[in-house]
């Protein structure tokens, strides 16, 4: 039966709800209102206005779920899908005022669809501002961090904060530069020096998805190596990421990229170290496909480089690649993430090899890229230790700094080069005892542990005072010995043992990143 043909519901037989909404209209209708339409079911808000589904903010997990808000007329242009937003929430349905939910606190979001009907039955809160209307969540990138929140047993909104940079408006005004054409591809160099290095790059450079552990060999060339990699990936129209664990080595990766591909333009170099601002212009650049090479530290590992080819990452025992922020992903397990859901290539390369990467290897998902034993014999150095047959020969090898052994290397190598001598600590003399009855040195005010800053000064630290006259509590001698030596002191001593070169001490304080 049509509706027309139904019978009008008797007011007597109506619930109390009902008989109040019969009230109502015919009130409206005796002052000739137009009926206003009603807000459950679903039903779209004033007749016309959409639905957007926001992804709130806010990381407890029973919220990790998608909210429907109405979205007003003047901001439908802007309102799409992956824009950053603000949204009332937690407003309750107490406060309703024509069909729209109202009160809550301002929250950040992000519209991740727009749908004709919301299956929410109650009122609909609105958008409160489209915050940009650059779309900075992109169905890749959404996914991806949906599949890390999943393996971590986190929520998407954690993982999105690290993901997306924060927003920076100046930078986000600036037009990013049209992408550059699609480089030759690169001879195999010194990737001739792996049997399977020359394949691996044809594979990459004909568009295929090849998978491989790399070992690589010791010496200064696994820089270019990568940035070979990047452009026989970038010669096929795709993509590439690298990570690696800190901004110094991403640097000498951007060195060789910049010689590779000749110039900038082709790739960016994404690390803390740019600013929020650069660091936000250049994530633009590849969100928007004006670049498609990205070599960066952790944070990297969600950049939204658009038809990606090739994922990479350079020593994934370090412990910066995993994040100290919840969900507390591992770059080398996002990696993979996007290796298996983006169908790309992949690359993990180091000097040696972890138990993950020897994992990807034996259960045959990764193929081994390592060069033979002559060519490993051939780069790798000679190590030889202070055994205990050296110690019988060199009675004074177990007390002194530098032994005989290491003495004599020392005296060679510098015919031909220079020499680095690593050592555990840095400063002058970080822990001193008293000479006679080895009590450690301790501070007269505080009972702090006593340091050498000099071969003149002591300094306690914890308070930071000098001891200008110290005295053993225990046995009252003023002599003290070096418990522990650091960097300064050892350098001052290669200096008398080796007077006629110069020592040069690299450390946090003071970082040399390269030696003539």
């Amino acid at each position: 039966m049509s509706r027309d043909n139904e019978r009008p519901k008797d007011p007597a037989e109506a619930s109390e709800g009902e008989q109040l909404a019969l009230i109502r209209e015919t009130v409206r209708k005796a002052k000739g209102e137009r009926a206003r339409p009603r807000t459950w079911r679903g039903a779209k808000l004033a007749g016309e206005l959409p639905v957007a589904r926001v992804l709130v903010d806010k990381g407890p997990v029973h919220l990790d779920k998608l909210w429907d808000y109405a979205v007003p007329a003047e901001m439908a242009a802007e309102a799409r899908p992956g824009v950053r937003v603000r949204v009332r929430f937690g407003a309750g349905t107490g406060k309703v005022r024509e069909g729209r939910r109202e009160g809550g606190g301002l929250l950040d979001g992000y519209i991740i669809e727009r749908v004709a009907e919301s299956e929410y039955r109650g009122p609909l809160a609105a958008l409160a501002q489209v915050v940009s209307p650059e779309p900075v969540l992109g169905p890749g990138l959404l996914a991806l961090c949906r599949a890390v929140a999943d393996r971590y047993a986190g929520s998407l909104a954690d993982v999105l904060q690290l993901a997306l940079p924060k927003r920076n408006a100046r930078a986000e005004g600036e037009p990013s530069s049209p992408p550059l054409p699609t480089p030759e591809p690169p001879a195999p160099g010194s990737w001739a020096r792996y049997p399977a290095g020359p394949g691996f790059l044809e594979a990459l450079a004909r568009g295929d998805r090849p998978r491989a552990v790399w070992t690589a060999l010791p010496g200064p060339h696994w820089p270019r190596e990568w940035a070979t990699a990047v452009a026989a990936t970038l010669a096929s129209g795709r993509g590439a990421l690298v990570v690696v664990p800190d901004g110094r080595t991403a640097e000498r990766v951007d060195a060789a990229l910049t010689e590779v591909l000749g110039g900038q333009g082709r790739h960016v170099l994404l690390t803390a170290d740019l600013g929020p601002e650069e660091r936000y212009r250049r994530w633009l650049a590849v969100s928007r496909g004006s670049v498609r090479a990205v070599v960066g530290t952790r944070a990297a590992m969600f950049a939204p480089v658009r038809e990606l080819g090739l994922v990479g990452i350079w020593d994934d025992g370090d412990r910066s690649h995993s994040d100290d922020r919840l969900p507390q992903p591992h770059a080398r397990d996002v990696l993979l993430l996007r290796a298996v859901h983006e169908k790309t290539g992949f690359l993990l390369g180091d000097l040696g090899r972890t138990v993950e990467a020897a994992q990807l290897v034996e259960n045959g998902w990764a193929r081994p890229l390592e060069a033979d034993r002559e060519q490993v014999r051939a780069a790798a150095p000679l190590i030889r230790t202070v055994d205990e047959g050296e110690v019988a020969r060199d009675a004074e090898a177990r007390a002194a700094r530098l032994p005989t052994l290491a003495w004599q290397t020392v005296r060679e190598a510098l015919t031909r080069g220079p020499v680095l001598v690593q050592v555990p600590r840095r400063g002058y003399v970080p822990k001193l005892a008293c000479e006679r009855c080895r009590e450690p040195a301790r501070c007269a005010h505080c009972s702090g542990p006593l340091a050498a800053r000099d071969a003149e000064h002591l300094v306690c630290g914890w308070c930071g005072r000098d001891e200008p006259a110290w005295h053993c509590r225990e046995c009252g001698g003023v002599r003290l010995r070096a418990s522990i030596v650091g960097a300064r002191r050892t350098a001052e001593e290669l200096g008398r043992a080796f007077p006629a070169v110069p020592v040069r001490t690299s450390g946090r304080d003071h970082v040399l990143t390269s030696v003539p």
